[in-house]
C-alpha cells in the first residue's frame, strides 16, 4: 500500500482517479472501477460524477 494517494498513469481510463485509489488500497483497478460505477449509481449517478470531478481535480498525478 502506497503512502500517497494520486492518479495512475497507467491505469486509467478517464483520469486515472480509480486507478490511483486501486493502487493506494491494494486492490484490482477492475473491481474498483466497478465499485464506483456501482455506487454512482445507487446513488442517483450526480454525486459520483462530481465527486470523480473534484478527485480529478484535486487528486495529484503520479
Amino acid at each position: 500500500m502506497s503512502n500517497h494517494l494520486t492518479r495512475s498513469r497507467s491505469d486509467r481510463m478517464i483520469a486515472g482517479v480509480c486507478g490511483g485509489i486501486a493502487r493506494w488500497l491494494g486492490w484490482r483497478p477492475g473491481w474498483t472501477r466497478f465499485a464506483y460505477v456501482l455506487l454512482s449509481v445507487l446513488s442517483a449517478a450526480f454525486p459520483g460524477v462530481l465527486v470523480y470531478i473534484v478527485l480529478w481535480i484535486v487528486m495529484p498525478e503520479e
